[in-house]
């Protein structure tokens, strides 16, 4: 279930855009690299912490500013198109 709790500007929107198609990026890059391959992987994983802490980092930042609802059993997502900030909850206690 998905409730609409805010918006965020075009920047801030921007600003999470870039971090989300970074960390899929990221993502589909673990799957094909050699993990042998000592140097790229550390890189690799070494990336995707700091991309996940910025990504963690910019909903921490944006709930507090903007004070959206939430529980402990949802989370946030994000349309890009609108800009409108979801609380989505899978047990439907909305």
């Amino acid at each position: 279930m998905k409730k609409y709790v805010g918006k965020v500007t075009v920047a801030e929107r921007d600003d999470i855009r870039r971090l989300f198609e970074r960390r899929n990026g990221l993502d589909e890059l673990a799957m094909i690299v050699d993990r042998e391959d000592d140097e790229l992987y550390e890189s690799l994983v070494s990336d995707t912490r700091d991309t996940d802490a910025r990504f963690h980092e910019w909903w921490r930042r944006m709930s507090a500013a903007y004070k959206w609802e939430s529980v402990s059993e949802g989370h946030w997502e994000i349309d890009f198109e609108t800009c409108g900030i979801f609380l989505v909850v899978s047990d439907g206690s909305l």
